[in-house]
């Protein structure tokens, strides 16, 4: 499988701007700028963008984790934060309520290490991953 986005940037780092588009067309020329990246200017931003794709992944690992030891989750809800400090990712942070039937906090919180560990997203980065559970 590939899937695929393109980045159009035109102009200077600082003063330029750009948009991306991802194969799916979900994002379609979404803007982004330097003022988006480093500031509150209006558009996403590359690491938003990494943390999406973070969250995302771990969180359909996780229901597969989860599955394998057999539980069905009823909800689960991760938010990442991406730390960027002197022009590297320095951590990923995701913070993980699930809503499983039956589970043990002890088996809960395994699972959740075993996604944070095992997720493509998390085998692609070269930076420190860490994680908050609460089983609701």
């Amino acid at each position: 499988m590939v899937r695929n986005a393109t980045a159009v940037w035109n102009g200077s780092g600082k003063e330029g701007n750009g948009h991306l588009t991802t194969q799916s067309t979900t994002l379609n020329q979404t803007q982004y700028s330097f003022n988006s990246r480093f500031a509150e200017g209006v558009g996403t931003n590359p690491e938003e963008l990494v943390a999406a794709a973070h969250a995302g992944c771990f969180t359909m690992k996780l229901s597969f984790v989860l599955g394998g030891l057999g539980f069905t989750p009823e909800k689960l809800t991760t938010k990442c934060e991406i730390t960027l400090g002197d022009g590297v990712i320095t951590l990923s942070h995701l913070t993980v309520e699930g809503k499983v039937p039956g589970i043990s906090k002890e088996q809960f919180d395994a699972a959740v290490k075993d996604a944070e560990a095992n997720c493509p997203i998390s085998k692609l980065f070269n930076t420190t991953i860490t994680s908050t559970a609460t089983l609701l």
